[in-house]
């Protein structure tokens, strides 16, 4: 069955509780309607009537980029050598014989996977939207539909970001592989979206896919499309050097500037990746306040290179993470890479605490997926849990007050033992609750695509 409302209020107990600047040892939540009623600390033992989580609660953690479909890309395209650029053309392979019922079973599966690894909440950044050669379908949003659904299943919160993709780059028309992909216009795109409409575990927000795939003077509709309905915007961003240098050879500018100049940047505005910027880019996106996505596990997997986070952050862009093309789905993984990355970049040590790495993970990342009410364990946000166990072979030993560090630093998507989405039980003791069987279902829709 979906993700449904909560149906009779439920007390959590934790045994150990992150409390977004400490962990706390018992802690009890009381859960009503979806959402945290009362957050009471001092509970040594399990209230009567209580569900016991053992280990480490978080908050649900948000998984601000992600393309479902790649899920069928693992493993595959790490045959042989290559570039991004070869990459993009085995997922085109992929992207081309995908219908909207294929789409939502290989979804399905991918979205439960992220709800045994704690995720509650994910952010689709979608493009697939038309048939193979650009015929619509008789719902122009069934694909869309498709994602929706999809999430509903796993039992996950979606925001599905709509993405404008209208260009093979600055001028070109969109190849064979692209027309699908393509409205035409902004204008079209915009009546597209404008029939998705929101649910109770699903939010609507727009991207634009890049500076190369959306022309200039059409970038500012996007924009002012996601403004008026304040609704989150994200856009790619700088991911390759060889976009930088098409768009400074069309425009003049850098893709930052590009999007300054149009009215794309902001703080509901999200790029992702950010990986090869100018002094001025950090100055531009941290002084509007624009989020930034970080993807390290793709961004390492494409050999894109290590974008410059921490300098982003110091300059006030916000920083959520993303595990983009599922090389892993694991947002502990994606925390631990950004600081280890940093260390590697820069040769020195501790560029973020274990706390600030879970914010980026938790509410962060939930904001800029348009979901400000999640993301943290107090009174009125929504009852949404990952419970991380400090009893595995990788997260046993340290010091219970040393639990947020040891979740960070340690432990994987394998130690999630509990995910509560709305207050209610989605992955109990490590087991699917609404998905019986998470490999099988992955391994029959995955079939289902492959060539």
């Amino acid at each position: 069955m979906p993700l449904t409302p909560q149906a009779t209020p439920t007390t959590y107990w934790l045994e150990h509780a992150w409390l977004g600047t400490h962990v706390e040892p018992g802690v009890a939540v009381d859960t009503a309607d979806g959402r945290i009623t009362a957050v009471r600390t001092g509970a040594d033992t399990p209230p009567p009537g209580a569900t016991a989580l053992r280990g480490l609660t978080l908050p649900g953690l948000a998984n601000a980029h992600s393309h479902a479909f790649h899920r069928a890309l693992r493993a595959t395209v790490q045959v042989g050598t290559g570039t991004f650029w070869t990459w993009r053309e085995i997922m085109y392979s992929v992207a081309g014989r995908l219908t909207p019922d294929t789409y939502y079973a290989l979804a399905r599966a991918a979205y439960a996977e992220m709800a045994l690894a704690g995720i509650t909440c994910v952010g689709e950044f979608h493009y697939l939207h038309h048939a193979p050669g650009g015929t619509r379908y008789s719902d122009p949003n069934a694909m869309g539909e498709a994602l929706l659904s999809a999430a509903a299943e796993a039992g996950i919160r979606i925001t599905l970001l709509d993405t404008a993709y209208l260009s093979a780059g600055f001028g070109a028309p969109p190849n064979h592989h692209q027309l699908r992909f393509s409205d035409g216009t902004a204008d079209r795109w915009a009546e597209r979206a404008d029939a998705l409409k929101e649910r109770a575990h699903a939010r609507i927000g727009a991207a634009i896919h890049s500076v190369r795939a959306v022309p200039a003077d059409q970038l500012g509709a996007v924009a002012d499309w996601a403004r008026a309905r304040q609704a989150p915007l994200h856009v790619h961003l700088s991911e390759q050097t060889a976009e930088n240098d098409a768009c400074r050879d069309a425009h003049g500018v850098t893709p930052t500037r590009l999007l300054a100049d149009r009215g794309v940047l902001g703080p509901r505005t999200t790029a992702v990746h950010a990986t090869h910027l100018t002094d001025e880019d950090i100055t531009l996106l941290g002084d509007s306040h624009t989020g930034v996505c970080m993807c390290p596990t793709t961004e390492r997997d494409l050999a894109d290179g290590i974008g410059p986070a921490a300098q982003l952050q110091g300059r006030g862009s916000p920083l959520s993470l993303g595990s983009d093309s599922h090389a892993v789905i694991d947002l502990l993984e994606e925390a631990r890479a950004m600081e280890l990355d940093e260390r590697l970049r820069t040769r020195t040590r501790g560029h973020w605490t274990a706390a600030a790495l879970l914010r980026a993970a938790s509410a962060d990342g939930h904001a800029a997926l348009g979901w400000d009410d999640a993301g943290t364990l107090e009174a009125g946000a929504l009852a949404d849990l990952t419970t991380i166990a400090l009893d595995s072979v990788r997260t046993a030993g340290p010091l219970p007050r040393l639990a947020a560090e040891t979740a960070v630093f340690a432990a994987s998507a394998a130690d999630v033992r509990h995910t509560i989405v709305g207050g209610r039980q989605i992955v109990r003791d490590g087991v699917h609750t609404l998905v019986p069987d998470v490999p099988t279902a992955l391994a029959a829709s995955i079939a289902a695509v492959r060539g």
